[in-house]
């Protein structure tokens, strides 16, 4: 939640709200991660999220060029109908971990853009034209696509959609 409050600050609070915490205790739980993922002898990557997640109720393999990760997922009660996944290399180390929506990307209509409740592949697949590009801090992904005449620019951490921004016109 911690890299989510950065982009969209009002669906943390709620969220806090919901589970009756405080940013104090946000901001513990961060710092507890943060020293946990730096400890020399803590568990790293997928290790890591097994011993904060627990074990995954899904495990797979997915190709990934010309190697196969393992697929690892959790859903996660804030979050109904999205799973949290970790893709993990064959030595393995972490590869990418964020939001999916397990059955697949649905359709959306622009007024499905709702903050927590799509993610990267739904809004790739909804609208004709969209580019992936990086986005400005590890974890965050954006999307560009076009719709009513306007370049819009969807805003994703951890693969969940956080806001919608118009896109700046011109090189970036």
């Amino acid at each position: 939640m911690r890299r989510m409050r950065d982009v969209n600050a009002q669906k943390v609070e709620e969220a806090l709200g919901r589970a009756g915490a405080s940013r104090a205790e946000l901001r513990e739980a961060h710092a507890h991660w943060t020293r946990l993922s730096h400890a020399p002898r803590a568990p790293k990557g997928a290790a890591a999220l097994r011993m904060a997640l627990g074990p995954p109720p899904f495990r797979g393999l997915r190709p990934a060029g010309s190697l196969t990760c393992d697929v690892l997922r959790w859903p996660l009660p804030s979050w109904p109908g999205l799973e949290y996944e970790a893709l993990v290399g064959p030595g393995g180390e972490l590869w990418n971990q964020w939001f999916v929506r397990p059955s697949g990307p649905v359709t959306l209509g622009f007024a499905g853009l709702v903050p927590w409740a799509c993610v990267v592949a739904d809004v790739a697949a909804s609208f004709p034209g969209a580019v992936q590009i990086d986005g400005p801090a590890p974890h965050h992904w954006t999307i560009d696509f076009p719709h009513g005449g306007r370049t819009h620019r969807a805003r994703f951490v951890y693969g969940l959609f956080q806001r919608l921004d118009r896109a700046p016109s011109g090189p970036d």
